[in-house]
């Protein structure tokens, strides 16, 4: 009896050991963190370098999406549009000059701007 339950115990131990399937640390594809999340007001204002022409192809106005993802082996960060499929890309560990600051055809100040300029004007007060 004390043999079984010497091996019983080992045999727990043992498989206590071993990593699980469902990954706690490694990864086993290349990339790591993927997300997905609504394009907002900025991203249809950057100034694509080498746009395609044709009035068939999406442009990044076009983009409902950004897909982010993470790179495991380079480390590199990168963001794209989902029907555009135009990437910016970061990566501080290589040393080469990052994609951002991104240009822009027009800054946040600037929609802010134009948004309270359309704005109705506030309601007269009805008793006067």
């Amino acid at each position: 009896m004390r043999i079984g339950l010497s091996l019983v115990l080992v045999g727990g131990l043992l498989a206590a050991c071993s990593p699980s399937p469902s990954g706690g640390g490694s990864t086993s594809g290349r990339y790591a963190g993927i997300g997905v999340f609504d394009t907002g007001r900025l991203w249809a204002q950057m100034v694509r370098e080498n746009a395609p022409s044709g009035p068939e192809k999406a442009r990044i106005a076009d983009d409902e999406h950004v897909i982010v993802v993470v790179d495991t082996h380079t480390g590199e960060v990168r963001q794209c549009g989902d029907l555009s499929g135009y990437c910016i890309s970061m990566n501080p560990w290589n040393g080469t000059k990052p994609a951002a600051p991104v240009k822009l055809a027009k800054h946040a100040a600037d929609l802010d701007a134009e948004a309270r300029a359309q704005a109705p004007e506030p309601a007269k007060a009805a008793a006067n």
